[in-house]
């Protein structure tokens, strides 16, 4: 009985915890952000998220744009009802320089996890909903060609994540179609 009361009091400890999207960098420059992006790779915490053309977070981002209150402005392209539609989404900063609070998705957070400015970035958003916590992440580029030794960054970042990973790689070709 004692071991049954402790397994359901450690299964409640870790179900109501917080998601933890460890930060690679410290300070984030928003101005060096803006421009065109192309989404590369996409990683989820549950595969329903990207699995479908239409699917929820299967989202190509087209650009990033700083406000001057060094807010950013997601521009992106996603598929609704067989066609592509634009979505622009704003991310307001937080205390954090490298996370920025959505208040259009309910109590989402967008993650720089990493980025060098020039060649790629790692962003998280992150949907901390009353029923079920979600995670989806994408590995943005400034072409639409992989870069080997970015990959291999984006995927050890998925590894420091606290929770299963589904990859789901996006050809090009797709992501182009979508582009308007």
């Amino acid at each position: 009985m004692r071991c049954l009361l402790l397994a359901l009091c450690v299964a409640l400890v870790c179900g109501a915890q917080d998601l933890f999207v460890p930060q690679t960098g410290e300070d984030l420059d928003v101005q060096k952000m803006a421009g065109t992006w192309y989404s590369v790779a996409m990683a989820a915490s549950d595969l329903a998220l990207l699995s479908t053309q239409s699917a929820p977070l299967r989202l190509y981002v087209q650009e990033l744009r700083p406000t001057a209150q060094a807010d950013m402005e997601l521009m992106m392209h996603r598929w609704e009802d067989g066609s592509c539609v634009q979505t622009k989404i704003l991310a307001e900063k937080t205390e954090v320089p490298t996370e920025f609070k959505i208040n259009s998705l309910g109590d989402s957070k967008v993650h720089v996890l990493d980025t060098d400015y020039e060649n790629f970035a790692f962003l998280c958003l992150e949907n901390a909903g009353p029923s079920k916590q979600s995670l989806a992440c994408q590995y943005l580029a400034r072409t639409p060609k992989v870069n080997k030794a970015a990959m291999e960054q984006f995927n050890e970042a998925m590894k420091l994540l606290p929770i299963h990973i589904q990859m789901v790689f996006t050809p090009a070709h797709v992501e182009e179609r979508c582009r308007m």
